[in-house]
């Protein structure tokens, strides 16, 4: 299975860690409000710290634009205790952090390497009723920008809450959208 843009979230269960606990979370859980899905290789590893580091330096304001994050990995929730308990910059994440160690989210989302058991660097936005508005996918070396996500987040919502509307490249929360209709055709 190979998740696409405008396709339901599939059911899950997992356990996470998640302020200090382990908590149970399903697909259940996640529809109702924005949600970020966040597919990471491997705790423990290079790149993967400097990105999740950089979205717990953007969770509170994710969280006043009513978005959850889930960082998912193919390592246990003991795992993840384990490294956010030793390291300075996983010990400032307060969002889930899931884990799939039967790769059933990574295999849900089409995100499993092939033959290695874990999963590709991955990003998916999804609105309120479960359905997936953005997919990003990045090579093993590339680390993602938090920033750009807020921004297609804040895209996302905007599109979801303007019918009729659409945001050009290098759109900002607060600048002109355009409203497709036969005059603009030829004229951007």
């Amino acid at each position: 299975m190979v998740a696409k843009v405008n396709t339901q979230l599939l059911p899950f269960k997992a356990t996470a860690f998640y302020n200090g606990d382990f908590v149970e979370v399903t697909d259940a859980d996640v529809k109702g409000k924005w949600s970020v899905f966040f597919f990471y290789p491997a705790d423990f590893t290079f790149v993967c710290p400097t990105e999740l580091g950089d979205l717990a330096d953007h969770y509170a304001e994710l969280q006043k634009m009513g978005v959850e994050v889930y960082s998912v990995s193919t390592d246990t929730h003991f795992t993840h205790k384990a490294w956010h308990d030793n390291s300075e910059t996983i010990g400032k994440i307060k969002y889930y952090m899931l884990g799939d160690q039967t790769a059933t989210l990574a295999n849900n989302f089409g995100v499993l390497r092939d033959g290695q058991g874990l999963a590709d660097r991955a990003t998916f936005i999804i609105d309120p009723q479960g359905t997936i508005q953005s997919i990003e996918v990045t090579a093993e070396g590339i680390g993602r920008d938090a920033n750009d996500l807020l921004r297609k987040l804040k895209a996302a919502q905007y599109v979801a809450s303007h019918p009729g509307e659409v945001c050009p490249a290098k759109w900002k929360e607060g600048e002109a959208t355009l409203a497709p209709s036969l005059d603009l055709v030829g004229k951007i």
